[in-house]
């Protein structure tokens, strides 16, 4: 199975059912080590060095993305709301888009899905829906690993 994807106006949203239980989903999201070897999906890299976390709300969340041709991009978002392990939202504070991350038990798995609101016009496009599917399909074949455990939560 791969990730769908559908843009609406200002809203992308894409949706992908994962074989791992919710916690796992979770850890990749909120770990540093696994965001960094799904988030580019198929069109960039993510140097492991470049991503931090401060997973609670106002915390920020940042990483390098590197496309093909080497063009390094800085991305920053700051946590709205940390819902552990089902719903994770976030901002990226020059634009406002807003990305709010679902993660649901069913099938045996999870149900993700990813909202995002308040797209820039440039992200307003097939490309950009294909680039989160590409996103969620990589997060798939991560979660593969029997490696990525959740991370327990001390608040």
């Amino acid at each position: 199975m791969t990730a769908s994807s559908e843009l609406r106006g200002d809203e992308l949203i894409a949706k992908r059912h994962l074989p791992a239980e919710p916690e796992r989903v979770w850890a990749a999201f909120t770990s540093p080590a696994s965001i960094a070897a799904f988030w580019g999906g198929s069109h960039a890299t993510v140097p492991p060095e470049s991503v931090t976390v401060d997973l609670r709300p106002g915390g920020e969340f940042a990483l390098d993305t590197r496309a093909p041709d080497g063009a390094t991009r800085r991305l920053r978002f700051v946590y709205v709301s940390v819902a552990a392990p089902h719903e994770l939202v976030f901002d990226e504070p020059l634009t406002g888009l807003r990305t709010t991350v679902k993660v649901h038990p069913a099938g045996g798995g999870t149900d993700l899905t990813v909202h995002q609101r308040q797209l820039p016009p440039e992200l307003r496009t097939a490309q950009a829906a294909d680039g989160l599917a590409s996103i969620l399909d990589a997060l798939a074949v991560h979660l593969q690993h029997p490696d990525i455990t959740p991370e327990r939560s001390t608040s």
